[in-house]
């Protein structure tokens, strides 16, 4: 089962490993202690937005300018190697306990509810 969570909040009792799909890792955070922070177990930043698409998704004020975002970036996650991860964790979500998230407060507005969305059509368990 996979949780899509929000990084650097509490963990839930079985959550099992954090993957973090993010571009860059937390400021000001040592690295050995991205984990007992509840930050990510591992880094994933393949499943994040590139540079210029975190900037619009931002930037985006307008339900039309998030629907943009969107689409752009599920046309990024449609290639490899995003799409071959993506594939990997929706057969591992049918045996195995892990989360995924970004420091993002509104799940609405951020790409872990994209994410979310690809990994559900994927056939993933989804929380």
């Amino acid at each position: 089962m996979i949780r899509i969570v929000r990084l650097g909040a509490p963990r839930s009792p079985g959550e099992g490993p954090r993957f973090g799909t993010v571009r860059r890792p937390p400021r000001g955070v040592p690295k050995k202690d991205f984990a007992r922070l509840d930050y990510y177990d591992v880094w994933l930043p393949e499943l994040s937005p590139t540079e210029p698409l975190v900037r619009a998704a931002l930037a985006a004020k307008t339900g039309a300018e998030w629907q943009r975002f969107v689409k752009r970036f599920r046309a990024e996650m449609a290639k490899p190697p995003a799409a071959r991860i993506l594939d990997a964790l929706a057969v591992l979500s049918r045996t195995s306990s892990f989360s995924l998230g970004c420091y993002c407060e509104d799940e609405t507005r951020c790409h872990r509810s994209v994410l979310r969305a690809l990994l559900t059509e994927r056939g993933a368990a989804v929380k």
